[in-house]
């Protein structure tokens, strides 16, 4: 029985080159990998409120004394396999957060997120070589929303009969370093979570942290390996897909991620 040996097909026509797309580019934001990061643990930080009547009462206390409550997170990005991942907290096993917290009321805006970011994720007592406290590169403001009254609810835009909304938050981008260490609360779980696992996703992650695809779709990114050379540039494409899935970095990792969450983030 005769063999034929396989052939490559091949077009018989040539791909068309179209014309420059890359006018008024943002800058390329340069991605370490997940493995040029260390992470750990640090004491637990319990939540202020034991329930949701308990944080709207409070908001509305700090409302009345302090005004509009200023709130900013941070969207952290490295890589794995040239694909971008989120750092996030997730708290009690129960829902997704970024890193961050609203800021006091004495508390300039950047180096009160800068004073926040530490409490969340600098070491207690030891700070990375070369780190210094506040050591957070504060990036582009992605996004705003908006809590117009004592509600949960919060919109990416002031509604037309709000005069006083009650809370803002601020999502920033956050340029992380080529290396870092960063420790998350011993009560809490650390997760670098691939960006097509959050994109149209508001069922597990909740409208803020589902937008987060498309608040980054503004810029490229270069991909950097361990030795620092850049081995991927959008658009790029990287490894079969089903080697991304969300990855636990620190605290208690014996949860099954694929069915954490029934609720979604909270706000």
């Amino acid at each position: 029985m005769s063999t034929i040996a396989p052939t490559v097909a091949q077009s018989a026509k040539p791909p068309i080159l179209p014309l420059d797309f890359n006018a008024n580019q943002p800058e390329t934001i340069r991605l370490y990998p997940l493995t040029n990061y260390t992470f750990g643990v640090k004491e637990t930080q319990p939540e202020e409120d034991q329930s949701v009547i308990a944080r709207l009462q409070r908001l509305q206390e700090h409302y009345a004394e302090h005004g509009m409550r200023r709130t900013c997170e941070g969207i952290l990005v490295c890589h794995e396999h040239n694909h971008p991942h989120i750092l996030m907290l997730q708290i009690a096993n129960a829902f997704f957060k970024l890193p961050g917290d609203y800021l006091r009321p004495e508390d300039e805006e950047i180096e009160g997120f800068k004073a926040r970011l530490d409490e969340r994720l600098a070491p207690v007592g030891r700070l990375g070589e070369g780190e210094e406290a506040g050591d957070w590169q504060i990036g582009d403001c992605l996004a705003q929303w908006w809590r117009p009254n004592f509600e949960t609810f919060m919109y990416p835009f002031v509604p037309a009969h709000v005069t006083r909304p009650k809370e803002c938050k601020k999502l920033y981008f956050i340029q992380l370093p080529k290396s870092k260490v960063l420790s998350v609360p011993k009560n809490m779980k650390l997760l670098a979570v691939p960006l097509f696992e959050l994109y149209d996703n508001t069922a597990r992650y909740g409208p803020q942290l589902s937008a987060i695809p498309h608040l980054l779709s503004r810029y490229n990114f270069e991909f950097v390996d361990e030795d620092g050379n850049v081995v991927a540039l959008t658009p790029g494409t990287g490894p079969d897909g089903s080697k991304f899935k969300t990855k636990v970095l620190a605290g208690d990792d014996d949860v099954d991620m694929s069915h954490a969450n029934d609720n979604p983030a909270g706000n």
